[in-house]
């Protein structure tokens, strides 16, 4: 089923202790169940340790999965130039038809126009599975989830196959 819908929604996302982390508004741009894919676009710029300055104007084009334990962000200049792929590990995310929600798990992976890529956080994950008590199935999902995301990328996969 495609469906399209220019209605703005709500992305909230948070850390494990529900500690709402970032909120930010977006459009839907289809959904294709269990997947939807939102864009939107950054209103100031944002000063990140690991992508560098994110100048307003750049475009988030997010793949969210409501059964996958991550999502894709792909950020553009506004002429659609790729300049990255960032994904984030997470718990699957919820919708209720105006709010996606999801639990960031700390682990990333920062792929560049070229596909290479790199795994971050890690050591962030291991420290908060420690702190809050992850379940093994969560450990297990997060690596599960990793592996994917790297197969994903290294195969050209859906949505890297773009570049």
């Amino acid at each position: 089923m495609d469906e399209s819908n220019d209605s703005q929604i709500l992305v909230r996302t948070y850390k494990y202790d529900q500690t709402e982390h970032r909120t930010w508004r977006a459009k839907i741009s289809r959904i294709e169940f269990p997947l939807l894919v939102l864009d939107a676009a950054f209103e100031e710029d944002i000063d990140h340790s690991l992508l560098g300055r994110i100048v307003s104007g750049t475009v988030s084009t997010e793949y969210y999965w409501l059964d996958r334990w991550y999502n894709i962000f792909r950020f553009s200049d506004p002429d659609q130039t790729l300049k990255s792929y960032y994904c984030n590990v997470n718990l699957p995310p919820t919708f209720d038809g105006k709010v996606l929600k999801y639990i960031d798990l700390d682990i990333d992976v920062l792929v560049q126009p070229d596909l290479s890529y790199e795994v971050l956080d890690v050591d962030d994950f291991e420290t908060n599975a420690k702190l809050y008590s992850y379940p093994a199935e969560i450990r297990d999902n997060a690596y599960r989830a990793l592996k994917e995301l790297i197969h994903l990328v290294e195969q050209r996969a859906f949505p890297f196959e773009q570049s």
